[in-house]
């Protein structure tokens, strides 16, 4: 189905592509600047396409006055035409219909709206099959519900061992903010994945053209009591261009070579549908451009957008600069970090001026005088086995009572990083770390990121320590902040303390192990990783009896090539008890800091707050459960949690349930938000509703998140140490604002790496064989959850070898069956039907553009076509908070 106008459709995951760009919003290559494509009516006249902006003093009277709206523009992937924006009230989202209505705001940016008529808003009916959500999904987890560690990059030319593992998170699905509407759809078990259904007569790329009933505009929707309304806006003004107007994608020629046009520009592509087609000077083009087009055809190149004329279907912009050739991993890594604003550029001799000059550097006497020195006491890391930047130890004193003195021991960034530095300057605007699968873009300069900072063994560190005096059962009975002085005695691997907490009573052999300073030994190391793994599960529990909720989403693990650097297997990343002994003392750090500076300055903390699932998308589900017979209860977090770890066994089937389950409940959960405690004026909205707890913050990753050194910064003030950052309540909103924005961006940028790494696999290695499960059903294809990837894609009907298949309702649940054509003339035909929660195998295979695989069923009854590698069952946990 491929058109050539549309050579690749290079992110097949994470950010879905769909819709073919030849057929633009507005019909074949209508030339802006072209008079003969616009309305001839107009005789001869320029006509705006586009409504002028309305003025600031109009926007800020009508937002005060309640008649406009602000939100954030999603764009659907799979339809570009297609946008919303949340409904403030927590209601269905927004309908803003066509690329006019969204008046030049891209995917992202912070717009105003002004609602349409109600005889122009949309109408959704309840009864179609082939079901769109309206939202346009990218799943957005907070952390603290679904895997707090990051990915590691790999470590090149290490030479123990020929593969390298990477743990990457991934998740093929559509979801921005977790936002998104699904009127009626969880509800008919259709769930908005790699949707790909388009109107009728509209060319896409990648999926077979299917007819799209769910949508129609009428007349006079007041006569159509049985269907429900969606309120629709067009766009008046864009408050914040959030989108970095920058896109990857093709170089072509114009379609008419008689135009004034082609002399002067080249039209570019954007591989990401919802950037419009943009015009690009030829002289920013190749030299010999105009004379072999072919040649680049198969080129990624970067065009940032400079204007976008009232008059003009199409862009103007700048060809920054040519990536290479597409559908190789580093070319699309760029071009995924420039569409996303990640700054991966070297930090200036400026900024790295502001780093300690003379090496090595040695902590300075004074320092000893400010400080607690805790060298002496057994204080160890445990991470990932690739990780370079360690910002957290523990330790874990036994004492005289039969209680235990416990620490966790953050790197002291903030020492390194004065305020209004230009380092300062450097963190705040990138705000987190970018882990992608073969590598890290850091926040800060490698030289503290991985040896100042980093809490490396045998060797003084400066950190900023909590200290508690614990009882076995994880009762707090004194509590103590500080700034610390340790030095680490061994660097654990998650696999180390792990094989500690396998064998609580067998010494574990010095060679198993790795360096452990002198002074202590590996006896005392092992009792503190028991004493601490004794501990954190009776928090957990406890956590959990208060009503916490965990998620865990599958996360994948590549194995890459030392010479190539590209994947050569995957698994699902497990997550064991030393991960969750780590992850229940940086919380119980992270809720500590966060009461200490409420506390001290009620108006400046700088907290994390969760808020509770979107109502409609909840209430969906609801109905969703209640007809499949699942007793799910769904009234808190805590009761979310109890029906998902009760509801279900441990065998294979009950398992998968289990994981397309969680997927289906992580739909309505919203983003976890930075914010200034004096901004929101209402205390219960500073809940986190995942942790369910009254305050939260982030503490406890200062090398890689900006927000966690303001929170340093915070506590010192509050400590005595130095004076308040020097920051009004609204500045800090802006700041935290700013780094919610680009975390959002950096875990799109992850999932798109993962989505990268991936595809490549199928290409390289496929095709790829899976059990999957059914979770959703429409009258011509349906979504599977592949289980032993955690991927997500879309089987349809029309590229199997079927005779026929027939879509009904049997009562409310949608029921699909398909009719194989034998493989012989003398067989019967094999029936099979297709349910939500059914069981089917799955081959994932490579199409034959660059990146793009789709799923096929494999015909019941057949033989297994071929292993990959790391074939193993899928883990029921995966990733935790």
């Amino acid at each position: 189905m491929s058109h050539p106008d549309c050579r690749l459709n290079l992110r097949p995951l994470g950010t879905p592509r769909g819709v073919s760009s030849v057929v633009g919003p507005h019909g074949v290559g209508a030339s802006p600047g072209d008079k003969k494509s616009k309305n001839k009516s107009i005789r001869g006249k320029k006509k705006s396409i586009f409504e002028t902006y309305m003025s600031k003093e109009d926007i800020s009277e009508g937002l005060k006055r309640g008649t406009l709206i602000q939100g954030v523009l999603r764009i659907n992937p799979k339809k570009f035409h297609e946008a919303f924006i949340p409904s403030p009230d927590g209601d269905r989202d927004i309908f803003i219909d066509g690329v006019v209505a969204r008046n030049r705001a891209l995917n992202g940016d912070l717009v105003v709206v002004k609602l349409l008529p109600e005889e122009q808003w949309k109408v959704i009916k309840p009864e179609s099959n082939d079901k769109e959500t309206e939202g346009a999904y990218e799943l957005d987890l907070p952390e603290e519900l679904c895997g707090s560690h990051p990915l590691q990059q790999s470590v090149k030319g290490c030479n123990d061992s020929p593969d390298v593992i990477i743990e990457a998170q991934f998740d093929d699905s559509d979801s921005e903010d977790g936002h998104g509407n699904t009127q009626n759809v969880l509800v008919d078990g259709v769930k908005k994945l790699s949707v790909c259904v388009h109107d009728k007569g509209k060319e896409n790329s990648d999926t077979p053209v299917t007819k799209d009933e769910s949508t129609s505009m009428s007349q006079d929707p007041r006569a159509l009591p049985e269907k429900s309304l969606q309120r629709s806006a067009k766009v008046v003004y864009i408050l914040e261009k959030k989108h970095s107007r920058a896109a990857t994608g093709f170089l072509k020629l114009l379609a008419d070579k008689n135009s004034e046009l082609f002399r002067k520009y080249a039209l570019f592509s954007p591989s990401d549908h919802r950037v419009p087609r943009i015009y690009v000077p030829l002289k920013d083009c190749p030299q010999d451009f105009v004379t072999r087009p072919k040649d680049y055809a198969n080129t990624l190149f970067i065009c940032r957008i400079v204007d976008w004329k009232e008059d003009s279907n199409f862009a103007l912009g700048q060809l920054a600069k040519s990536l290479g050739q597409a559908g190789e991993i580093e070319p699309e890594t760029e071009g995924i970090l420039t569409e996303y604003g990640v700054d991966f550029s070297d930090f200036s001799s400026e900024v790295l001026d502001c780093l300690p000059q003379g090496l090595p550097w040695t902590i300075p006497p004074e320092e000893f005088s400010k400080r607690r020195d805790l060298r002496k006491d057994c204080i160890f890391t445990i991470d990932p086995s690739t990780a370079r930047d360690l910002d957290d130890a523990l330790s874990c004193k036994p004492l005289a009572d039969g209680n235990f003195e416990v620490g966790v021991h953050i790197a002291d960034v903030s020492y390194f990083v004065p305020e209004g530095s230009p380092l300062d300057k450097v963190a705040a605007e990138r705000a987190t770390s970018v882990y992608l699968v073969q590598k890290v873009v850091p926040m800060l300069p490698r030289l503290l990121c991985e040896e100042l900072c980093s809490l490396h063994p045998m060797t003084d560190k400066l950190t900023f320590s909590v200290i508690w005096t614990l009882t076995p059962e994880g009762k707090i009975l004194c509590e103590w902040f500080g700034r610390t002085i340790i030095r680490s005695c061994t660097k654990l691997s998650y696999e180390h303390a792990q094989s500690m907490i396998e064998s609580p009573t067998e010494k574990i052999p010095e060679k198993e192990l790795p360096p452990i300073s002198p002074e202590h030994t590996s006896e005392e190391v092992h009792r503190a990783v028991l004493n601490l793994h004794g501990i954190a599960k009776e928090l957990r529990k406890q956590r959990f009896v208060d009503g916490a909720l965990r998620l865990d989403q599958l996360k994948l693990a590549f194995t890459l090539d030392h010479e190539t650097g590209l994947p050569q297997g995957c698994h699902i990343y497990e997550y064991r008890d030393s991960n969750k002994l780590v992850e229940e003392f940086m919380l119980l750090a992270n809720m500590a800091v966060a009461h200490k500076t409420h506390r001290t300055f009620p108006e400046r903390a700088l907290l994390r707050r969760h808020p509770p699932p979107q109502t409609k998308m909840l209430n969906d589900l609801v109905e969703f459960c209640e007809q499949m017979g699942l007793p799910m209860d769904f009234s808190s977090a805590g009761a979310l949690n109890k029906s998902l770890t009760e509801t279900f066994g441990d065998d294979k089937y009950s398992l998968a349930r289990k994981e397309v389950l969680t997927n289906m409940c992580s739909r309505p959960m919203q983003m976890a938000l930075y914010f200034c405690s004096g901004v929101l004026q209402d205390q219960t909205q500073f809940r986190h509703y995942a942790l369910n707890v009254p305050l939260y913050t982030h503490f406890t990753s200062p090398i890689r998140r900006f927000a966690d050194v303001l929170v340093h910064r915070l506590l010192a003030a509050a400590l005595g140490y130095g004076e308040l950052p020097d920051l009004e309540p609204e500045a800090l909103q802006k700041q935290a604002d700013h780094c919610n924005d680009r975390r959002m961006a950096s875990k799109r940028v992850q999932e798109l790496s993962t989505g990268l790494f991936f595809a490549i696999l199928v290409k390289e290695s496929g095709p790829l064989e899976s059990e999957a499960m059914v979770l959703g059903v429409l009258n011509q294809a349906f979504d599977v959850l592949v289980l032993r990837y955690g991927v997500q894609k879309r089987v349809y009907c029309n590229a199997l070898p079927l005779r026929s298949h027939h879509f009904q309702k049997v009562g409310k649940k949608p029921e699909l069956t398909l009719i194989w054509e034998p493989e012989d003339t003398e067989q019967e035909p094999v029936q099979q039907v297709v349910t939500i929660f059914s069981l089917v195998e799955v081959v994932l295979q490579a199409e034959t553009a660059a990146l793009k695989y789709s799923a096929v069923l494999k015909r019941p009854g057949t033989d297994g076509l071929l292993g990959l590698q790391d074939k193993e069952e899928p883990d029921a946990g995966g990733p935790e908070a």
